[in-house]
């Protein structure tokens, strides 16, 4: 499609405004969120309200904005990869891509605000990425380091610091800060393994990710060393910190992932999707025995 000028600007369905901002993108950041309640160490007690707002504001307001943020000014990659998107196809009209996109943002700021300074602070930065990540002139997804980066840090980090944010009513601990930095940083190899389905558009539009680059082969390599280094990292501080057990299980999850990463490698194109089902699995309940650890010390 060449803009949006020749499209009808009526409505789009609510149904299509749903699929626009991608429910199912919504369970990582949710999780880290949940992984950082946890992490606090806070009974809920009468945090109720705040854990629920955390969810919306994590899930569909601030991950769903960054999806109507990418697919508006991917709808010209969309139209190669996935023509059936609702902006690509039609179903969601005009600028109304755009319009939700700026609304989401908005909304979400304002709710942040409403639950507290530093997810409000958290919140702005997790937006910024998200119109950098698509947007120009930054377009962060055209890089192959800066764009998983930016989705890692959206996804993992500032979500999960959101969550412990909003149980601790302030800045989270040095050791929360830590594991959820490492868990960010191993978040850039499950970033890199999204872009494998998207490699044909990626070339003919221009966009360097690391599979469009440097082949799937080699890329699938870096992205399990980066999604596992970490990691290792992290069993290593929570069995200094005397988080005996949860370390073992952390320890156990990345032997599991060892393995469906040899498998991985042996044909990345056919085997990511099973290995984004099983690996990043275990991966994210590694995140929570960590935050179990790290809640236990607190």
């Amino acid at each position: 499609m060449s803009g949006a000028a020749a499209l009808p600007t009526s409505a789009p369905a609510p149904a299509a405004v749903v699929e626009l901002m991608k429910p199912v993108t919504w369970f990582p950041p949710m999780w880290a969120f949940l992984c950082g309640v946890v992490s606090s160490g806070v009974p809920l007690a009468h945090r109720w309200p705040f854990l629920i707002a955390g969810l919306v504001l994590t899930g569909p307001l601030v991950c769903g904005t960054s999806q109507a943020v990418n697919d508006w000014f991917d709808r010209h990659v969309d139209a190669i990869n996935e023509p059936g998107r609702p902006i690509p196809s039609g179903r969601i009209p005009g600028r109304w891509g755009l319009g939700l996109a700026v609304a989401g943002t908005v909304l979400s700021a304002v709710v942040a605000a409403l639950i507290g300074p530093w997810v409000f602070v958290a919140s702005l930065v997790g937006l910024a990425a998200g119109w950098a990540y698509s947007a120009p002139p930054l377009r962060l997804k055209a890089s192959g380091i800066a764009g998983p980066a930016a989705c890692a840090l959206a996804y993992e980090g500032l979500t999960w610091f959101t969550g412990a944010s909003v149980m601790a009513g302030g800045l989270p601990g040095g050791r929360v800060l830590a594991v959820l930095g490492l868990y960010s940083l191993g978040a850039w190899g499950i970033m890199t393994l999204n872009d494998f389905k998207a490699v044909a558009g990626d070339r003919a539009m221009g966009i360097r990710s690391l599979p469009a680059v440097l082949g799937i082969d080699r890329a699938a390599r870096i992205a399990c060393v980066v999604m596992l280094a970490p990691q290792l990292v992290v069993v290593g501080l929570l069995w200094r910190w005397g988080a005996v057990w949860p370390s073992a299980a952390v320890a156990a999850l990345c032997f599991a992932q060892v393995g469906l990463m040899l498998r991985l490698l042996g044909d990345p194109t056919a085997r990511t999707p099973m290995f984004q089902a099983t690996g990043t699995g275990a991966y994210v309940l590694g995140m929570l025995a960590a935050a179990i650890g790290l809640g236990a010390m607190s």
